[in-house]
């Protein structure tokens, strides 16, 4: 099985990438299903269909759509911890339909839309299956919660020692009752269910998260951060595309301004997301909706390749901790020592490379654990930059 996880800001063109790499892998007879918990229904406006909803929909003769309703979800698999936690608040005078929303924890909607995957995944329905990730990506942090967990022990029964805690420090208050044994299940199997999704999404040859991004600063710089979270979660990415690219040849100055930056934004992003390789598609000449449209944008990205196939494994970042400091290896395209200047400014690492046309600047988002610490050396070996970090006296 291959999952393909599709990821950046909102608005770069996520969903239609999504649906054409699902039509192109369709058409090279792979059992597809493409997915997605926006509520904004983006698969309907993409397929021009306005009937895909919470049951599988047939597109083509290998093709399935899937609109998730996470907190639908969340109220189906795991009511019990949901009803408990609202109790909990509920308790304190917050009204019932408030309390349920405060239940939901930052990012427990895109955790549980995570969550539908491993039970397809189980149930060994597809040969394929395309996720349309949601703008902000964060439910891939909570794919280390169990790991935290585990490291902490068993006798914390899983989430039930947090939820447990809530109890004890508003049971005075409030006179909640202590989780039952059916509260304290549902939380285990819930972190048994996160423990196989995370050794699902951390496969390299199973998963493979694609970064999308407009050639310009904004959505390039999410997609930065997209990349650096991945290599510190162990998230294989295997690809960037840059969307919506206007042509150059164009007789009006003001479009031909336009076409000039962003080919710069493009040779940068090339810089900024080596080693991976990177996919150009240039702005359509009308709307990008329906079969022959979305078919259209599938050969632009693909052309007669398999898009199952993994376009690169390894890490654009690593990380190792040693003592009072850390290494941060970054893939970058330069070989001489000469090429780059490198500067820190708060949490971001900025590397300057020389090139033909000039400088091309990549800022490098830098994990949290670096805040308490000073830039020490780097040194360059190959195509690798070895940057260390340690903490200040």
């Amino acid at each position: 099985m291959r999952i393909i996880i599709y990821t950046g800001k909102g608005g770069t063109g996520k969903t239609v990438t999504s649906c054409s790499t699902a039509i192109k892998l369709a058409e090279h007879n792979h059992k597809t299903l493409v997915i997605s918990s926006d509520p904004a229904h983006t698969l309907g406006d993409a397929f021009k269909i306005s009937n895909i909803g919470y049951e599988m929909q047939k597109i083509l003769s290998n093709l399935e759509a899937l609109q998730i309703d996470p907190v639908t979800e969340m109220k189906k698999q795991f009511d019990t911890i949901l009803s408990y936690m609202a109790s909990v608040f509920s308790a304190r005078g917050i009204d019932e339909t408030l309390a349920y929303e405060i239940a939901m924890l930052p990012g427990m909607t895109q955790l549980f839309s995570l969550l539908k995957i491993e039970e397809l995944v189980k149930l060994k329905s597809f040969d394929a299956i395309v996720i349309d990730m949601p703008a902000s990506g964060e439910a891939l942090r909570y794919l280390y919660f169990p790991k935290l967990v585990g490291s902490i022990g068993r006798k914390l029964t899983g989430l039930a020692g947090m939820f447990g805690g809530v109890a004890r420090m508003f049971q005075p208050l409030s006179q909640v009752s202590m989780p039952s044994k059916g509260v304290l299940q549902s939380e285990v199997d819930l972190i048994d269910r996160l423990q196989y999704l995370s050794e699902i999404i951390r496969n390299s040859n199973i998963t493979s998260l694609r970064l999308v991004a407009n050639p310009d600063t904004f959505s390039i710089e999410n997609a930065k951060r997209a990349l650096m979270s991945a290599s510190l979660f162990g998230i294989n990415v295997d690809l960037a595309v840059i969307n919506k690219i206007m042509p150059r040849q164009s007789s009006d100055q003001y479009y031909a301004n336009w076409a000039e930056f962003q080919q710069g934004k493009v040779e940068e992003a090339k810089a900024n997301f080596y080693p991976l390789p990177l996919r150009e598609v240039f702005l359509h000449d009308t709307e990008l909706r329906g079969m022959e449209m979305l078919t259209k944008n599938g050969e632009l990205l693909f052309g007669n390749e398999d898009p199952g196939k993994i376009y690169y494994q390894g890490k654009a970042f690593n990380f190792l901790t040693e003592g009072n400091s850390l290494q941060m290896k970054v893939k970058v395209p330069f070989t001489e020592r000469d090429d780059f200047d490198l500067e820190r400014y708060g949490d971001q690492l900025t590397i300057k490379v020389r090139s033909s046309v000039g400088y091309i600047v990549n800022i490098i988002p830098l994990p949290s654990a670096t805040l308490g610490m000073k830039l020490a050396k780097a040194k360059l070996h190959g195509d690798e930059l070895n940057v260390m970090f340690e903490k200040s006296m």
